[in-house]
């Protein structure tokens, strides 16, 4: 099943979404933070070529220990990716209906661990290429860690010297990454009044939770339409998670859906993350608990030269490094959404694992071979990954399938991000904005919208 321009196909349905999720207050000149508002521009041709790459598909893989596996794959934009794109193209949207109806600009603060940068991006420069608005009404300024560089790609935005001065890319070089947000978390509490006047603009920081969960609803509404479970047997969710965004989406989704769409089991949710960040997993194991001292020991073993540990099964039993961080685009550390999905996971069902690189790379070639099966290709050198979102869903759903800690049968993989080297144009790191604090963020912000 291929749904293509999927934000199109549930336009209404987002809509809804947004209106229900955010609380509508007009901009009305107060000090409080702006918001564009939740309407979406009316569905024109230009808008459904804008939302054209939100495509969402549906691939039957092949069966596993009587396991009947499915992949929803969230990644078919060739300029991102991941499933970032669902998001920001609506966020973006809502700034493009404000521009439309005021004349006034709008200037994006997003900071990230890479995918969303990437996305938010690419909406903007979709929005400017479909002549939704002009390059000089709307822009956008990221800032993600330094470890996440190797990720950025390059576009028009950063090709052409008029949209790259418009649209800065911010670095930041500290020891944890979840600074990034605290920086621009600091933009808004102590420099937004400063930057608006001075750049005569709208400054809108967009990490809220709710301006991603409209999106997602796209998940359980396609689910429904084209691919429902069965009546009889609840279907688990498999998502490589940071925050679950994605299956908060998809839960909220899942209750919009009319009575008889929801004739089925309540869906199951099952979390897959890194040694790196696995607050998530130790927060549904422990009463909302993300304290380390809760993870297992591992001890090292010298005749393979790996870390192994007995005590745990959903953690790994060996890595290379029990501080490995094995995607920088997991990053976040105890996520205020925890608490939410512990108590979707507690009531409904579900669960969750932690996987190593050192698993990863014990059955790349077999979840290479079963995600080539539904025509999503990995490259046979798993050294030219960047994006390991999808092979750390696969890899935490069979180990734990392997350890019986999945009684379900019915199991949907979310394909949340893929990517390799040669997948996409890589971006100098020299032309790049250093930034240390919010006060050198504001050199770049100020910068950008001085143009």
């Amino acid at each position: 099943m291929l749904l293509e321009s999927a934000l199109a196909h549930y336009y209404d349905q987002v809509q809804a979404a947004l209106r229900e999720l955010l609380p509508v207050r007009p901009n009305d000149g107060s000090r409080s933070e702006f918001t564009p508002g939740v309407e979406l521009p009316e569905l024109t041709d230009a808008m459904r070529d804008y939302l054209s790459v939100s495509t969402v598909a549906h691939s039957p893989l092949r069966s596993y220990r009587g396991k009947n596996l499915a992949l929803l794959d969230l990644t078919r934009n060739p300029a991102t990716m991941t499933t970032k794109t669902f998001a920001s193209l609506i966020i973006v949207a809502r700034a493009v209906k404000f521009i439309q109806e005021t004349g006034q600009r709008v200037s994006i603060i997003t900071p990230s661990s890479a995918n969303k940068a990437i996305a938010m991006r690419d909406a903007v420069l979709r929005a400017i290429d479909t002549g939704l608005v002009g390059a000089d009404q709307l822009n956008v300024t990221v800032i993600v860690p330094a470890g996440s560089v190797p990720k950025l790609r390059s576009s028009k935005l950063f090709t052409d010297p008029e949209l790259r001065a418009r649209n800065p890319i911010a670095v930041h070089h500290g020891t944890a990454p979840s600074e990034v947000k605290t920086i621009a978390r600091g933009i808004m509490e102590d420099h937004r009044e400063f930057l608006e006047n001075s750049g005569k603009t709208n400054l809108w920081y967009t990490l809220q939770l709710e301006n991603y969960l409209a999106a997602d609803v796209v998940r359980a509404l396609s689910e429904a339409e084209f691919f429902p479970p069965a009546a009889d047997e609840p279907r688990l969710h498999v998502h490589a998670v940071s925050s679950a965004y994605g299956l908060l989406g998809h839960a909220h989704g899942w209750e919009t859906l009319p009575h008889p769409g929801r004739a089925q089991k309540p869906p199951h949710y099952f979390l897959v993350q890194h040694l790196g960040a696995p607050d998530m997993v130790l927060s549904l194991y422990h009463n909302g608990s993300s304290d380390p001292r809760n993870a297992p020991r591992y001890a090292y073993q010298a005749d393979s030269g790996l870390y192994a540990q007995q005590e745990n099964q959903r953690f790994p039993t060996v890595t290379f490094d029990p501080q490995e961080v094995l995607d920088a685009t997991f990053y976040t550390r105890n996520p205020p959404t925890s608490p939410r999905m512990n108590e979707l996971i507690n009531r409904q069902g579900g669960g969750g694992i932690v996987v190593s690189l050192a698993e990863c790379l014990e059955r790349y070639g077999q979840v290479r071979s079963l995600l080539g099966d539904a025509g999503l290709r990995l490259p046979a050198n798993p050294m030219e990954v960047r994006e390991w979102s999808l092979v750390m869903a696969m890899v935490g759903l069979l180990n734990a399938v392997d350890r019986e800690l999945v009684p379900e049968r019915d199991i949907l993989v979310h394909g949340s991000g893929s990517y390799a080297a040669g997948d996409f144009d890589a971006l100098p790191a020299g032309d790049l904005h250093r930034v240390d604090d919010a006060d050198s963020l504001r050199s770049v912000v100020l910068k950008a919208n001085a143009l």
